[in-house]
């Protein structure tokens, strides 16, 4: 595998980890905050004794990575 492929594959999973990351943390915050349910990496942080912030710390976190995928993939696109 050539150095292009290994740097586009990283970045599509950047983008993959930051899509269900976004979706685990402010899905479960709704769904929480909606009908009283929880789901994914939250429902696990949650029954750790994690606050419920933490839900919109994981959709934060999942935004950041896909700025970053995003970032990447434009500089690796201009000419």
């Amino acid at each position: 595998m050539t150095t292009t492929q290994t740097k586009k594959s990283s970045a599509g999973l950047l983008a993959l980890f930051g899509a269900v990351l976004l979706v685990q943390g402010f899905g479960s915050a709704i769904t929480e905050a909606g009908w009283d349910t929880s789901f994914g990496v939250s429902a696990l942080l949650r029954e750790a004794g994690a606050p419920t912030w933490v839900d919109l710390a994981v959709g934060a976190v999942g935004c950041a990575l896909l700025g970053v995928a995003a970032r990447t993939r434009s500089l690796r696109d201009a000419p």
